[in-house]
């Protein structure tokens, strides 16, 4: 019994070290998801940012700033932060039934915003964002969701590339 105690103990002592682990290990990972992403983005030719493989898919420029708009809404919950705004132009393809006509520059620049945003909110986030229920989801929950959708839709825009005969970036851990 008294080696339990000591060992519950510990663990309560250790618990703001694996916290600080916790959002270093993040923060290193969304920092490459980041590099990764935008890099993905930056292989498809301008000319072919409205493509997508059939008619029930986004285009590839409406996946990145589904990416985009994502984030901004994971990382402004959690961290109570306003969201960064969509611009005008990006939020007019993006609502566009047809599709949208998205272009390279301003959809990859709202990417990069997206992320700088996401990486300044994460810095206003502490154990109690992380602990908080959003939902049916802690922050935590809701920030690895916010991290896995990105990978998930990121892996979508490679087989983008592929299908036009362009080799995606080396996958970057």
């Amino acid at each position: 019994m008294k080696r339990l105690t000591i060992f519950a103990a510990a663990l309560a002592l250790a618990a703001p070290i694996f916290a600080a682990d916790e959002s270093a290990i993040f923060a290193k990972h969304w920092q490459t998801s980041k590099e990764f992403t935008i890099a993905v983005a930056e292989a498809m030719p301008a000319a072919d940012f409205n493509f997508k493989p059939n008619d029930e898919e986004m285009s590839f420029g409406k996946v990145m700033t589904h990416i985009a708009i994502n984030n901004i809404r994971a990382f402004a919950t959690v961290s109570g932060v306003k969201a960064l705004d969509t611009p005008e132009k990006i939020a007019a393809a993006f609502a566009d039934p047809k599709g949208g006509a998205f272009d390279k520059e301003s959809t990859i620049q709202f990417l990069r915003d997206s992320f700088d945003f996401c990486t300044k909110a994460f810095a206003k986030i502490d154990t109690e964002k992380l602990d908080a229920m959003f939902g049916p989801a802690s922050g935590r929950e809701r920030l690895w969701s916010c991290f896995t959708h990105t990978a998930h839709h990121r892996g979508q825009a490679e087989v983008y590339l592929r299908i036009k005969d362009i080799k995606p970036p080396d996958y970057r851990f």
